[in-house]
């Protein structure tokens, strides 16, 4: 039998940044509609689940998914990993896409191209967020199930609870990474197409009002990238926004 490959979003209505996030309107749908629908917009997934926490803030979240046809997982709220693990043993997953709710820009083909690499090789996950070199909310990160179990039994460390394939990544004795690396024309890592401040909201919402007559809601980061350079004012939004590491 095929494996079964799963993404999981991770999404909640706490973030410290811009609570609510990913229920914001981004040109007529919630941010975590238009990252569903460019994931069922990709060949490669069996499934999507949509994995946010048993926290009272979160039953909007919850009651959107099954308004929108999309399966939900509902655990912990600071215990990501267990959170993530669980939701993919609901689905009965063997293979995890692991996404972020913050996403609402994220490119199916990106998505294709990484479980393609992912099962054409012999790793124990695929990335193209761990070396920058695509935009930063275009990210694939691919990985068995069984793995991630592994970790999530054995390891109480608080930075890998939070962020869930942490120890792969800083265990390369343990585990082999394959990196995908951005070709030249999407190369633009400083690039922020996540969202997580108000400047990223302004910056989704001005890239769908200018791409979506033309394009459609499903566009590609060729497309959004060729939009940049002609206007590089809309980068301009967001540019001084930075992430916190994971340590």
């Amino acid at each position: 039998m095929a494996d079964r490959i799963v993404a999981s979003i991770e999404a909640r209505m706490g973030s410290s940044r811009l609570p609510g996030k990913v229920l914001m309107d981004i040109h007529g749908k919630p941010a975590l509609a238009r990252l569903v629908d460019r994931l069922r917009a990709c060949r490669t997934l069996t499934d999507i689940v949509v994995a946010t926490s048993t926290d009272p803030r979160d039953n909007a979240i919850a009651d959107w998914a099954q308004a929108y046809g999309v399966a939900v997982f509902r655990g912990s709220e600071e215990d990501v990993l267990d959170r993530v693990v669980k939701a993919q043993a609901f689905m009965n997953s063997d293979i995890v896409v692991e996404i972020t709710g913050d996403c609402p820009l994220l490119d199916p083909e990106i998505i294709d191209l990484g479980v393609e690499s992912f099962l054409a090789n012999s790793c124990d996950i695929l990335t193209n967020a761990r070396i920058e070199s695509y935009p930063a909310g275009t990210d694939v990160q691919v990985y068995r199930l069984a793995a991630l179990q592994d970790v999530a039994v054995r390891i109480d460390d608080p930075a890998v609870r939070e962020h869930v394939t942490l120890y792969f990544y800083e265990n390369p004795d343990l585990y082999r990474c394959i990196n995908i690396l951005a070709p030249a024309a999407l190369r633009w890592p400083g690039l922020r197409c996540q969202l997580d401040y108000a400047e990223d909201l302004e910056f989704i919402r001005a890239v769908y009002a200018n791409l979506m007559p033309q394009h459609g809601p499903l566009f590609g980061l060729p497309v959004l990238i060729d939009l940049l350079k002609r206007k590089p004012e809309l980068a301009a939004i967001n540019r001084h926004c930075v992430e916190k590491a994971a340590r």
